[in-house]
């Protein structure tokens, strides 16, 4: 028997895959959400039939919203939504070209913002739901000639809070992982010769944390989780 849903928005083949499929593996149906149709039908089929795929420029707020009035329609209420979307240029502060900082900060901060908002609305109105958000090293620190990343993830990390503190009284669980150090990609090896397998952060290691945050009973709600291999420095 089904046991709910879960969107996936930012969905590919590393760690969108990992947390689609951890969710399916625990009963759950995963909406994937991304703007490349193509490769969403490719990620779809490598899940099973618990996936489905929907194209969606997750920057258009019209987009949006009827991804989640079809997905309601055709799949049922979402439980958990996760934002895993975001782009990196990097580039010295003197030389970014102002349109790639713009469209950074539109698929990192802004399209969280309108996938969180239209999360927020169907689950407070329920009075029950998850709500994750997928952060970096870059949401606490910005590094020389990564403006294009921080700049977004600060942002997003602002949401995640200002959402918590609104939405946590409303049943609704908002959430904000910070991922500090390099995912595994599939077939990607160790970062240099002699490393080990674990060095870097593995996305269905990942995908188990972000089910654990979704499992968690009220009483004990987590806002913010810091994940890093055993060998990084913080």
């Amino acid at each position: 028997m089904n046991s709910g849903v879960v969107v996936v928005a930012g969905a590919g083949p590393g760690l969108g895959r990992a947390l689609a499929q951890r969710f399916i593996q625990s009963g759950m149906r995963a909406a994937l959400l991304a703007r490349n149709e193509a490769r969403l039908r490719e990620l779809a089929a490598l899940l099973g039939g618990e996936a489905w795929p929907h194209a969606c420029d997750l920057t258009d707020p019209g987009a949006v919203a009827a991804a989640f009035d079809t997905l309601e329609r055709e799949l049922g209420p979402a439980q958990c939504v996760i934002f895993n979307a975001g782009t990196y240029r990097p580039d010295a502060v003197v030389d970014i070209a102002p349109g790639d900082f713009l469209e950074c900060w539109k698929i990192g901060c802004y399209a969280g913002f309108l996938v969180g908002q239209q999360a927020a609305r169907r689950m407070a109105a329920r009075g029950s739901g998850t709500i994750l958000f997928t952060g970096a090293t870059a949401s606490l620190r910005g590094s020389a000639r990564f403006a294009n990343l921080a700049s977004p993830k600060f942002a997003l990390r602002a949401l995640a809070q200002s959402m918590a503190r609104e939405l946590d009284g409303r049943g609704v669980h908002v959430a904000h992982v910070i991922i500090d150090g390099q995912i595994r990609a599939p077939a990607r090896p160790p970062a240099s010769a002699g490393a080990m397998p674990d060095s870097q952060l593995a996305p269905e290691a990942i995908a188990e944390c972000y089910w654990q945050l979704h499992a968690q009973p009220r009483s004990a709600w987590t806002l913010e989780l810091d994940l890093r291999p055993w060998v990084e420095k913080f």
